[in-house]
């Protein structure tokens, strides 16, 4: 089914518009925001939620650009802000799963201009972040290696990599509103 006719059916709340819409993205998002978080639960309730307003704002739904972008990028809004009601994780960035943000970077398409400008963004962050402190992020957020590991590799003491992980973290984190939100 065509964005526009879709769009234009669910606006008028055609219930077949919306099972379609909701058949046809739900599981993609989900798996995305897996990606993102790691937990099957919160992976549902984020798209679930998304779901819930598209319909109940249906009759104001004004969607510039592709649907998949709008939908991607409400889901990837709707995570972060659960993630800030969330007082379970100390801290939102080591919530988020690196890797899975950088690898979704180059399936994207020239819609989702969203997400691309939010990477960038955070690519420039690290860039600027010391050599050592640069070096060792990238390992262990990345590449997903273990502190434990990192220090062996580098001949350096765990304490060392959990001090530059700590310094890397928090340049990010006082950076943070350029990219996430």
């Amino acid at each position: 089914m065509k964005e526009e006719i879709l769009l234009e059916n669910l606006r008028k709340g055609n219930v077949d518009a919306y099972e379609y819409l909701f058949n046809e993205y739900y599981d993609w998002l989900c798996n995305y925001i897996f990606k993102l978080c790691g937990d099957r639960s919160m992976s549902k309730d984020v798209v679930q939620e998304i779901m819930i307003k598209l319909w109940e704002k249906k009759g104001q739904l004004s969607i510039k650009g592709s649907l998949k972008g709008y939908l991607f990028k409400s889901c990837h809004n709707q995570f972060l802000q659960q993630l800030r009601k969330e007082k379970k994780q100390p801290d939102l960035l080591d919530k988020i799963r690196w890797d899975t943000i950088y690898e979704s970077y180059f399936e994207l398409k020239e819609d989702d201009a969203y997400f691309k400008s939010a990477l960038l963004k955070l690519d420039e962050l690290i860039d600027k972040l010391p050599p050592k402190c640069k070096e060792i992020f990238i390992m262990n957020k990345l590449e997903r290696r273990k502190y434990r590991e990192i220090a062996l590799d580098m001949g350096i003491s765990v304490k060392t990599v959990e001090n530059q992980m700590s310094k890397a973290l928090r340049i990010i984190r006082e950076n943070a509103s350029v990219f996430l939100f």
